[in-house]
């Protein structure tokens, strides 16, 4: 069983919520957050991004929020019990951080209509249950920008996660950002079907490796990918957070994730009474995603290229997902003058020309 872990931040202020969520909060003690994580907290990756985040939060609402965490939590019934051991512990809100906590939590929500429930990159709601993610798709494509121009041959890889619409969107972005700069690029990708499993990771990696590719971006945990690139002297990125301490030579840059925006906003709202559920999706214009942690082998161009298109991405100016844009059959999805909606890039379920295979069943 993960270990349970209680931060408290300072004395107890007026705050709390009454048993309607939309009243304004009246206890005497700090609201009580629960986070729920799919692996170990650690100094890389996913679950970590989330921990500083839960940090932060107390940080920056010192005396009014209190948290816990528990970590290693499989998407199993084992998430439904945590779930509902935070709520009967009195924790206002729940955040379960994976997409495979959705059904469970779902249904704890039902038995605790005064619990406010979030839930990060799904898409079922309810009264008191809320979604939420970051639009990881945008750091993929400032990779992939990278990548198209530090490739020697063209070939790049991908350690995919499970392939759901979220880890296909990360892909396709990173081809299209390394297709804007290197037509020729092509993406290979090999499915782990694990978020955290540094051993598949590293079997991939290596694979994608003997295949020739010369740049590898991954949407899993662990810093598997980023040791297995600099042991075979090829490159790779850090996902998630900074993973250059695993891989100096190896490390192009990070796609860094701020997930305190998000959590500062639902703490804020539940304190003050006016927290609703509904779908959050915040970017790099919201600064809850950016491009760090450039390695010393990108040459100053390549960096202010990258970050150019950062800042035209927050401008609005740039959209990774505007058309003319291909599937991999050749046909055209999207025309000329047409960005993606929302909607769409939520279900994707196919690949864009330059990514190569099969999407599994």
């Amino acid at each position: 069983m993960s270990r349970l872990k209680v931060f408290a931040a300072g004395a107890a202020l007026a705050l709390g919520l009454t048993t309607a969520l939309t009243a304004p909060a009246q206890a005497a003690d700090p609201l009580k957050m629960g986070f729920v994580y799919i692996g170990p907290t650690g100094d890389h990756g996913w679950t970590y991004s989330h921990d500083v985040a839960r940090k932060k939060v107390e940080s920056d609402m010192a005396g009014k929020v209190a948290t816990t965490y528990v970590e290693n939590v499989p998407e199993t019934a084992d998430a439904e019990r945590v779930f509902r051991d935070l709520a009967q512990k009195g924790y206002k809100v729940v955040i379960g951080t994976s997409f495979g906590y959705m059904n469970q939590m779902e249904k704890v929500a039902r038995a605790f209509p005064n619990t406010v429930f979030m839930h990060a990159t799904g898409y079922k709601t309810a009264k008191n249950l809320g979604v939420y993610d970051v639009r990881t798709y945008e750091g993929a494509y400032m990779l992939g920008v990278v990548a198209g121009k530090m490739t020697k041959n063209g070939k790049l890889g991908v350690v995919g996660s499970i392939p759901i619409p979220e880890v296909i969107r990360n892909i396709n972005a990173f081809t299209i950002g390394a297709r804007s700069v290197n037509p020729n690029a092509t993406t290979r990708v090999i499915w782990v079907n694990s978020w955290f499993d540094p051993g598949k990771e590293r079997e991939a990696a290596l694979a994608l490796i003997a295949q020739g590719a010369d740049v590898l971006m991954q949407n899993t945990d662990s810093p598997a990918v980023v040791q297995a690139a600099q042991e075979k002297g090829v490159y790779a990125f850090g996902w998630d957070s900074d993973m250059s301490k695993f891989g100096g030579k190896a490390h192009l840059a990070a796609s860094v994730l701020n997930w305190s925006v998000v959590y500062d906003k639902v703490a804020e709202d539940v304190i003050a009474g006016k927290w609703k559920s509904g779908d959050t999706w915040a970017g790099v214009k919201d600064s809850a995603v950016n491009i760090e942690a450039f390695g010393p082998s990108v040459p100053a161009d390549v960096k202010k290229l990258a970050e150019e298109r950062r800042d035209a991405i927050k401008a609005g100016k740039l959209h990774p997902f505007a058309g003319p844009l291909k599937d991999q059959a050749g046909k055209e999805f999207l025309p000329a003058g047409k960005t993606m909606a929302d909607a769409d890039l939520k279900k994707f379920n196919f690949y864009v020309a330059g990514v190569e295979g099969s999407i599994p069943k």
